[in-house]
Formats: C-alpha cells, structure tokens, sequence
C-alpha cells in the first residue's frame, strides 16, 4: 500500500472516529497529532482531514444530492466517511486524477464495508465526477465568495 492510500485509510478512520463520536474531525486529529502513544500522523492525512472538515456542509449537499434514494444518516457510517473523503479529493485536491479519487474510495471500502459498497461508493462518485468541472467552477467560487 503506498504512502497516499495509507494516509488516505488513516484519514477515513479519523473521519469515521469523529463521526461515531460527533466531534469535530480537525479536534481530534488534533488530539492525535503528536500524541505519544499514536503513531506519526502524515502530512496528507492532515490535510485530508481539513480539507474534508472545511468542505463539509458543501460535501454533504453535494452528497445527498447524487446518492439516489440514500440520506447521509441511512448510509452506513464507512460509506458515509470514504464518500465524503472522496469527493473532497474529486472536487478539491486538484493533484488527484478524479479516476484515482473513484479508484481510492472504491478500494477502501472493499476493505471496510460491505459487500454492496464498493458498487454504491463508485455510483455516487461516478455520477458527481461526471460534472465535475463544473462542480470545480462552482465551489471555487463559492470558496472565493467568503
């Protein structure tokens, strides 16, 4: 597994963790990040994870939305966690290819979720990366805006 998938499971298991929990995903990374009894936290799992949390409420539109038929809260939590990571690196990390974004997410889940999973994660995203440019336009400017 190379360096970006591995940070990109940690970041899911933050996201995940602080979902169950309801807290802030940046406070606990926070509380991990130089914690000596976690290993190292990398750079990109950072950034995932704060990437995700300042994108949130746009992701979850965006999200509820595109998941024919599916609420956030009916999605299963590892679902719900990998989709919204997914789609922050689709629309957001301008450095990933959005079939490597697709790709990514669907490999996670197949380790994490169900058997169903990985078909829905890779719906949701395909359909979302099919407007993706003009999704890109859009919370650019909505970035820009505030």
């Amino acid at each position: 597994m190379g360096s970006r998938s591995k940070a990109r499971k940690r970041a899911v298991d933050l996201l995940y963790e602080a979902d169950q929990r309801g807290m802030d995903a940046v406070t606990l990374l926070a509380d991990r990040v130089g914690s000596p009894d976690v290993p190292p936290v990398a750079e990109y799992t950072i950034a995932l994870v704060e990437g995700v949390t300042a994108n949130r409420e746009r992701i979850d539109e965006l999200l509820e939305q595109h998941a024919e038929g599916w609420t956030l809260n009916r999605m299963p939590a590892v679902d719900r966690s990998v989709l919204r990571l997914g789609l922050y690196e689709l629309l957001w990390s301008d450095d990933v290819p959005p079939a490597v974004a697709i790709d990514q997410a669907v490999e996670l889940v197949k380790t994490l979720s169900t058997d169903d999973s990985p078909r829905f994660v890779n719906g949701v995203l395909g359909r979302i990366a099919g407007i993706s440019n003009r999704l890109r336009r859009s919370v650019r400017q909505e970035t820009a805006a505030e």
